[in-house]
């Protein structure tokens, strides 16, 4: 048997016998109930909380309730005397031209912003000009070593443009080989594909927008056009930046291609094999953008639970603050976009799972409540958090992540985000069959969950990180009614206005049982010496081995 199959046997065999010796045989755990959720999730999600937006009043409001309730449930402070980690933000208004001209040896096309492109920047200059600068044919602008991929081998796109398309190469082949097939990884994701090109020295990339592929329709692309952004404040870092990023249609695209003499089945045909060469494309852009910069510092909430006897062990549970803030008026005149699912519901969830810990008998390692900020415009709380950790990454253990917790009743299953990614699942499911339910794949794994919340900063750094979110499968009414329930707050509620609590609307008994499922994981991990792997295929393994290897 070689080592890691060894070492797989061996988790599943100490999972085995601590499921065994850990029932308990003085008192029942905690048992959660409606009352520990409602309370926090009605204030959390009221008008006075002005959408919780970092920057703002609303921000101040929330972090100072966040620090009451952990002050009075009896937790420690989680960053040495404070319950806050400054997390220091620039926020970003880009107002790009309203045209872009690309020009090839014979032909001149002028493309019209927002319609055809959108592009923003992460610089902080008061204006961003580029002029005739040549555009790359980049594939999917992957580096993947353990795929044996590299879409920038022999090219030097330093200073140039480079046209990137969304999502992974399997997507749409249903070759479970090719990458993951229809299962997206993180470089399927856009985020990676601007902070490749970023390492490439590229002057800006483009995007081809595919609403297959993307998961979404060019108008989401759209909702940036001279919107304010929120960064990471890199200042005295040397950290490069390109001149934009940015998106096109994927008719623009195909007009593209067409100037420069491609065809775009072809090229997408070849940016599929693994032996892709990018492409010189002779064409070259123009345009340019005014920006309007604000420095500020934006908070994470940090409260934490010693351990008794691992106190340098660290469980980190986390759910985001942030909403929206007050924005565009709805069909009915409201402004104040709540948040109460996204993520009220999370940070209520928190509150309630830091009071079961300190009312349940003591934990053997530590337990910290981390509620962080700008999920909503990037992840960067936890982003911040994961680039300057107040716990050693090498001693935390795992991270549990909430983002929405079930409001539609009781569910028979939770949709697992990110199957097959750690050991967690294992314990979570072994969780589940205690009580007759189940963990299901998330319904459309092509569009990349498992990257777009709080838990992926963590894993980025090697951190085994769990997330699940609500199921489908009805205990009463069956999948079609779950399927249904999650289609109309997509459509009705999310992002909107209208994700408010209501009562009538809302049945907290399947957030009961998930938030109990959610502390039932965390306790075994919190007093056992249990230390959760990633599994052979996940793209984090070779991180965390890296570093707990020294």
């Amino acid at each position: 048997m070689n080592f890691n199959k060894f070492k797989s046997f061996l988790t599943i065999a100490l999972l085995g016998l601590y499921t065994v010796s850990c029932q308990p045989t003085e008192t029942a755990p905690y048992q959660f109930e409606i009352v520990d959720l409602e309370e926090h999730l009605i204030t959390l999600s009221s008008d006075s909380f002005m959408g919780r937006m970092p920057f703002t009043e609303g921000e101040e409001i929330t972090i100072k309730y966040l620090e009451n309730e952990f002050k009075s449930i009896g937790l420690e402070p989680g960053n040495g005397d404070s319950y806050f980690q400054d997390v220091p933000m620039v926020s970003i208004a880009t107002r790009p031209s309203n045209e872009m001209t690309v020009k090839s040896d014979s032909k001149e096309l002028k493309l019209e912003g927002l319609k055809d492109y959108v592009l923003w920047t992460q610089r902080t200059e008061a204006t961003q000009n580029f002029e005739d600068v040549e555009i790359v044919f980049a594939g999917f602008g992957i580096v993947a070593p353990e795929y044996g991929w590299n879409d920038y081998k022999n090219i030097d796109v330093k200073d140039k443009i480079v046209m990137v398309l969304v999502n992974d190469p399997g997507f749409g082949t249903e070759d479970e080989t090719l990458f993951k097939g229809n299962t997206m990884t993180y470089y399927g994701r856009w985020t990676y594909k601007f902070e490749e090109a970023a390492r490439q020295g590229a002057l800006g990339t483009l995007i081809v927008h595919n609403t297959i592929p993307a998961g979404y329709g060019f108008n989401v692309v759209q909702n940036s056009w001279n919107a304010v952004k929120l960064y990471l404040d890199t200042r005295g870092k040397d950290i490069y930046n390109p001149v934009f990023e940015g998106w096109v249609t994927l008719p623009t695209a195909n007009q593209l291609f067409e100037m420069a003499g491609l065809n775009e089945r072809e090229m997408l045909a070849q940016a599929r094999k693994p032996d892709f060469q990018a492409i010189p494309m002779n064409l070259k852009a123009s345009s340019s953008m005014e920006v309007d910069a604000t420095y500020d510092i934006s908070k994470n909430v940090i409260a934490k639970i010693t351990g008794s006897k691992r106190p340098d062990e660290y469980i980190i549970y986390t759910a985001h603050w942030d909403h929206l803030g007050i924005g565009k008026p709805d069909e009915s005149g409201d402004s104040i976009y709540n948040g109460a699912l996204d993520n009220a519901s999370g940070t209520a969830a928190l509150l309630a799972l830091a009071k079961a810990f300190k009312t349940d008998k003591e934990p053997e390692r530590t337990i910290i409540f981390l509620s962080v900020t700008a999920e909503e415009q990037g992840l960067w709380g936890s982003a911040y958090y994961a680039e300057n950790p107040v716990y050693p990454v090498e001693k935390t253990v795992a991270n549990i992540n909430m983002d929405g917790i079930n409001p539609y009743g009781k569910m028979k299953d939770v949709s697992l985000i990110g199957m097959g990614q750690s050991d967690l699942e294992d314990l979570l499911n072994n969780e589940l069959e205690k009580v007759g339910r189940y963990s299901a794949p998330e319904p459309t794994p092509s569009a990349g969950y498992y990257f777009r919340s709080d838990h992926f900063n963590f894993a980025k750094v090697g951190i085994p990180a769990l997330y699940f979110q609500t199921g489908i499968d009805h205990v009463e009414k069956g999948k079609e009614y779950g399927k249904d329930l999650q289609a109309e707050y997509t459509a009705q509620y999310y992002h909107k206005p209208s994700d408010s609590y209501d009562p009538k609307r809302w049945n907290l008994e399947g957030a009961v049982d998930d938030v109990q499922l959610l502390y039932q994981v965390g306790k075994r991990l919190s007093d056992s010496d249990i230390w959760p792997q990633w599994k052979e295929s996940s793209e984090f393994k070779a991180i965390r081995e890296a570093y707990m290897k020294k």
